[in-house]
């Protein structure tokens, strides 16, 4: 059975950082490519970060891009998404997402972790 628990959100005010962590279980890790989305009340899911199964391909969305890096440990089976200079917009629910081949989309998902930033 794969589990993704994600850790490390909370409350923080804009200009802060956070540091979230995703532990995943039951799945090859070192050949998923992971993913971090999130989703803000109102609002639809949207994607804000994505590593390669080596770590050798990031990807992120305009929106963070210069602020959020991730970054992945395969010997630990993690996922990190680091925040930075974090706005109030960055305010969300963050999930974790494993996408394990051959697929195309990710294929597990977190519960997620609130990602609040005041102002």
């Amino acid at each position: 059975q794969v589990q993704l628990v994600e850790s490390g959100g909370g409350l923080v005010q804009a200009g802060g950082s956070l540091r979230l962590s995703c532990a995943a279980s039951g799945l090859t890790f070192s050949r998923a490519a992971m993913g971090w989305f999130r989703q803000a009340p109102g609002k639809e899911r949207e994607f804000v970060a994505g590593i390669s199964s080596s770590g050798g391909r990031l990807y992120y969305a305009d929106s963070v891009k210069g602020r959020f890096t991730i970054s992945r440990d395969n010997a630990k089976n993690t996922v990190y998404l680091q925040m930075n200079t974090l706005k109030p917009e960055d305010t969300a629910v963050y999930y974790c997402a494993a996408r394990t081949p051959p697929g195309l989309g990710y294929d597990f998902w977190g519960q997620g972790t609130q990602v609040t930033v005041s102002s």
